[in-house]
This record gives structure tokens, sequence and C-alpha cells, in this order.
């Protein structure tokens, strides 16, 4: 009796913190939440100054819940967990109904100390070179420790959260390069991770600049899949060789257009260069169903109908908002743990044949220059004991399932699921949700995914009236 009231003794404060914090609403969901305020070490290898970190709570929907949460880590580098609340109400919705759900504002983002370059007044018509003098000019004045925001910092900062809400052991999502951070923290707390499921994996040895020969593999399937598409072939029978056509005249010079503001409608300049038309393609890439507007676009600029490229380009640009990513925060981790790692060797083959050419992956390092971190040195990963279920869009540009499979070789208990019909993150189509759930209730268990077959790819959009019915 005298270890067991011991143990309650330990556990009371933070059994009491993980009952505290305070009622929010935030953006993606009518219901109150539970957030937290914590004061995490700012260097975790030498204690002293704090950072704040800002914290979510999702509780359970049923009163009989588990005692395993699941811990949402967001992409990026650089967005925050607080970003991912619209999905509770749908994507983690069944995984919700008997589990919390703990969603973490990553250092550097969200409200967690946001790292901010907010997009000038005149970003839509502002010249490369006016943008790469605004992001340094920014990063210089932001005055911060970056080499203190990298992901062995991050998945401390999930242990100290994890400990301090009292939870035992959880569970991990991870999409993107929450793939990433969910592995660095499984390697650093073996003893705190119960399963993880990773969306978009991010193997270990991945470079992540390095990414042209699957962003040209993404744009080779959805020219075929048009061509092998009746109605599409028809709109665009020439897509390939117009969307090259139009690669190599913005090569050789930007083209200047003449466009009405799409907020003030007067006219302006705006330059269109190889760069930013490439950089598009490249995101647009990344959804299945955006993808399916690529070749009407391609086709629109070719015949020199630069608006509807124009407006989905403004997309990524747009400071209407003060939500994104925290730029910053995502140099900060790809300069000091990627780009060391970008060899002239692995640029050039992974650009070969490729429509990013080096010019487009080698962008970061002039704002890598900024940033002077020092490197974080490679290490071999070690293996990963807890079940993992790993997810892939067979069409995605950034992670696909080559990228999973390169994960799961340092994994001793992990399976593969591929949607067929799937680009960047596939945790909210179809079926997934369930399978998530299932797996998570019963992580040894293999998954029937047959029903994955059945996620049905998006129809092309012919015209400006959008996509087919």
């Amino acid at each position: 009796m005298r270890s067991v009231l011991a143990l309650a003794a330990l556990l009371a404060p933070a059994l009491a913190l993980a009952q505290s914090g305070r009622d929010c609403h935030l953006p993606g969901t009518e219901e109150a939440l539970r957030c937290h305020r914590l004061a995490v070490p700012l260097d975790h290898n030498t204690p002293g100054a704090t950072l704040s970190l800002h914290v979510v709570v999702a509780p359970a929907l049923r009163e009989s819940a588990r005692r395993d949460p699941l811990f949402l880590l967001a992409g990026g580098p650089g967005e925050a967990g607080s970003d991912l609340v619209p999905l509770l109400n749908t994507t983690f919705r069944k995984v919700r109904a008997t589990r919390d759900i703990v969603l973490i504002d990553q250092r550097g983002t969200g409200l967690s100390g946001k790292l901010d370059c907010k997009p000038g007044k005149n970003v839509e018509t502002a010249t490369e070179d006016e943008l790469l003098a605004e992001t340094r000019n920014c990063i210089k004045g932001l005055n911060k420790r970056f080499n203190l925001y990298t992901t062995e910092q991050a998945a401390r900062d999930i242990e100290f959260v994890r400990s301090s809400l009292g939870y035992g052991r959880i569970n991990l999502w991870g999409g993107s390069y929450g793939s990433r951070l969910a592995q660095a923290y499984a390697r650093l707390n073996p003893g705190s991770v119960r399963a993880m499921v990773l969306d978009g994996v991010a193997a270990p040895d991945q470079v992540v600049p390095a990414g042209a020969r699957d962003a040209q593999a993404a744009l080779d399937a959805l020219f075929k899949q048009c061509a092998d598409d009746t109605v599409c072939a028809t709109a665009f029978p020439n897509l390939r060789r117009e969307f090259d056509a139009l690669a190599a005249r913005l090569a050789r010079s930007p083209a200047t257009l003449n466009l009405p503001d799409p907020r003030t409608a007067e006219a302006s300049k705006v330059e269109m260069t190889s760069m930013r038309f490439l950089g598009t393609v490249h995101n647009i890439l990344y959804s299945q169903a955006d993808s399916r507007r690529l070749p009407f676009l391609i086709h629109s600029a070719y015949q020199d109908r630069w608006q509807p490229f124009i407006a989905r380009s403004n997309i990524s640009r747009d400071f209407a908002s003060d939500s994104g990513p925290a730029m910053p925060l995502h140099l900060a981790v790809v300069c000091a743990e990627d780009f060391p790692r970008l060899t002239p060797q692995l640029l050039e083959e992974d650009t070969r044949g490729s429509f990013l050419g080096a010019p487009q992956i080698m962008r970061i390092g002039k704002m890598c220059e900024t940033m002077s971190v020092p490197a974080v040195p490679y290490k071999e990963p070690s293996m990963i004991e807890a079940p993992v279920l790993l997810m892939s869009g067979a069409l995605d540009p950034v992670t696909p399932p080559r990228r999973a499979e390169s994960a799961r070789r340092y994994m001793k208990n992990a399976q593969h699921l591929v949607v067929k019909n799937g680009g960047h993150i596939v945790s909210p189509l179809g079926c997934m949700p369930r399978l998530m759930r299932s797996f998570l209730d019963q992580p040894g268990v293999a998954l029937k995914a047959e029903c994955l077959s059945e996620i049905p790819a998006p129809t092309f959009q012919l015209n400006s009236a959008g996509p087919q019915p």
C-alpha cells in the first residue's frame, strides 16, 4: 500500500496539470478544447532559458477513453499542430472516439513563438531577387538562436509534454515532416511509444531539397493519366509538348504579364519566371485533386491566358491571413539537417531528366547562408521496435512509396498501405480513417485494406467552370 501511495504522490503533479489548462476555441472547430502553456527548456542539453510551448488537448468523445492518446505531429517543417484542428471532426474522429488527441505547436510555429516572415504588400508582383532579399532581411531581424530549432530539440519537447500531461505510452501520427519527427522521437524515447502512424513518410536518409526525381515521376504519372482519359486527352492532346515549350520559353527569359490585380482589379505587371512557374507546378502536384487542374492551367498558359495559372500561383503567396507555415523554422531544420548532405553528385543524379533543375533545388542554399546554422551530423538510424503503419500516395511528388520502403528497413514491425489515387497525405481519404482506428486498437494485427482500391481518382478540369461533375 505504501508503494501505491508513493506512486500516486509522484504522479499527482502531472495528473493535475493534465486536468488543468483552459478552455479555448480554435479555428476549425466549434467546440471548446483544452489549451496548455508549458515552459520547456530552450536547449534540452543545457537547461536554463525556457520557451513557451502551446499544446492543445482534444478529449476523447466517449467517457470510457483509453489511456494511450494520439499525438499529432504536423509537417513542413513549419506547420503547427493547431493547424490540424479542422481534422479532428473528420480524419481523426473515429480515433478520437476512444482516445485523447494532443496537438503540439512545434517550437517556432503557431503559438509556440512562431518564427515568422510575413510577405510584403507587393509579393505577387515582386521579382525573385526582391523576394530573396526580403526573406534575408527578415531572418536577420528575428535575431534567434536558430540552431536550437532542430528535430531533436522538438522531439525532446514531445517527451516533456507527454510527461507533463501525465500520459504513459503514447501513439503518434506524423504527416510528411511530422513522420521524420515521430521517428526521431521513437528512437530517443522507445519506452514511451505504443504505436505510430506515418503518412507521407520521410525516410531517415532522405535529403529534403533533393526531390526532383520524385516530382518528375508524379508529373509523368499525371500526363499519362490525362492521355489515358478520353475526355482529358481530347481537350489537351499536346499536353506534354505544351508544358515543355512553356518551361523552355521561361528558361530563356521571364514573361512580363500585364494583368489586373486579384484584389484591386488595377492593372499591374507580373513577372512569371522559370522559378515561379516550375515551383507552382510542383506545389500543385502535392494534392491529387489539385493536380487534376494542372492540364487546364498549362494549356491556358500556353495560349497566353495566364490568369488561371497566376491565380493558383498566388494561393501560396497570399498575405491576407496570418496563418501558414513558419518559413524560418523550415529553414532552421532543413539548412542544418538536409542541405549539408546535398552533394554535387546527389544534385546531378536527382535533377537528371527532371523539370526541377539545380536552380530550383539550390535556391534554398541562398537562404541557408543567412541562417548560418551548424550542420547536424547524420547518424545511422537505430531500429524502431514499436508497431508502425506506413501510408503513401502512389502519386506523391515528395514522399512517394519508395521513401516509406526506405524507412521501413529500420522498423521491426511495420505494414505499408499505398493509395493508388492518392497524393501527398492520404489519411483523410476513403476508408483510411477507419483503418487508422483499427490499427491503433490492435497494432500487431495486419490490416485488411482492400477498401483503398475503391478510392476514385478526381475528375480533370477542362475549362474555367471547374472540374467535371
